[in-house]
């Protein structure tokens, strides 16, 4: 689940790093609530079909974590009227399930975010309803192409803003545009934490590094043209700002001394 921001990097540069990480017993802890959402995730992308709800696309997910143990986050932290976010086309992120029915070439994302004996995980990803039109597909590609370079970034004691800085060069090369008020963060034991703002675009003022054994999200948005995520008349839903289409790809991950663990990898 994306943190919504407004960056002021004279505050965000002077938080302490937080290692998340202190024991084996946690990262066990933490690997087996990534499997969980994961699964939820690929399931109930695999589910998509015209004509269904997002209701029943989000029932899938909620009977998954709960036959699992695990509590929603988003509704146990926010109260959020869903198990998961469901967004469709133009609305890009913390899209609420419900009567909504989905058609064919439809582009979909899911994020799922769960707790589990305290600890959290938070994955998401892009799917199209059916065949979808080429440049959705290219898109939707891309968007993943996209969360592995910021993912390549990442390990102990490099800079926090190479994350960015590697999304950034890809979509420019791709000639895609990035939201900008939706960034990644730190996760473990909330679903929000330091850092509690990582840019998936290139911030000149990001000085901050990272740390093993922290625990964080990596979740760029692509887009074919919008830069601003902007909120819907229900509270939560938010549209990509022009409209253009937007993908996300979102794992959690440990920071490693040579680079990264990913929690929420299919299996």
């Amino acid at each position: 689940m994306p943190r919504v921001v407004a960056l002021d990097f004279a505050l965000i540069c002077l938080h302490r790093q937080i290692m998340t990480i202190s024991s084996e017993a946690e990262l066990e802890l933490l690997r087996r609530i990534g499997r969980i959402c994961a699964r939820a995730r690929d399931v109930m992308g695999a589910a998509l079909v015209p004509g269904m709800t997002t209701a029943e696309l989000d029932d899938i997910g909620r009977k998954i974590l709960e036959d699992a143990g695990a509590v929603s986050a988003p509704q146990s932290q926010y109260n959020f009227p869903g198990a998961t976010c469901i967004s469709v086309n133009n609305a890009i992120a913390h899209g609420v399930p419900g009567d909504q029915i989905l058609r064919e070439g439809d582009l979909v994302n899911i994020d799922v975010s769960a707790e589990l004996d305290g600890y959290f995980s938070d994955t998401g990803a892009s799917f199209t309803v059916g065949p979808a039109r080429p440049d959705i597909e290219t898109l939707c590609r891309d968007g993943k192409k996209a969360m592995w370079q910021g993912i390549r970034a990442v390990r102990d004691r490099a800079p926090l803003r190479g994350i960015g800085r590697n999304i950034e060069l890809f979509a420019r090369k791709g000639g895609y545009s990035l939201i900008r008020n939706l960034a990644s963060h730190g996760v473990g034991k909330s679903l929000h934490e330091e850092p509690h703002t990582i840019p998936t675009w290139d911030e000149p003022r990001e000085q901050r590094l990272l740390r093993k054994g922290q625990v964080i999200t990596i979740e760029p948005f692509l887009s074919r043209g919008s830069q601003w995520a902007l909120e819907g008349e229900d509270g939560w839903t938010l549209y990509a700002d022009t409209g253009a289409p937007t993908v996300q790809y979102e794992h959690t991950l440990v920071v490693t001394a040579k680079g990264v663990e990913i929690l929420t990898l299919p299996g």
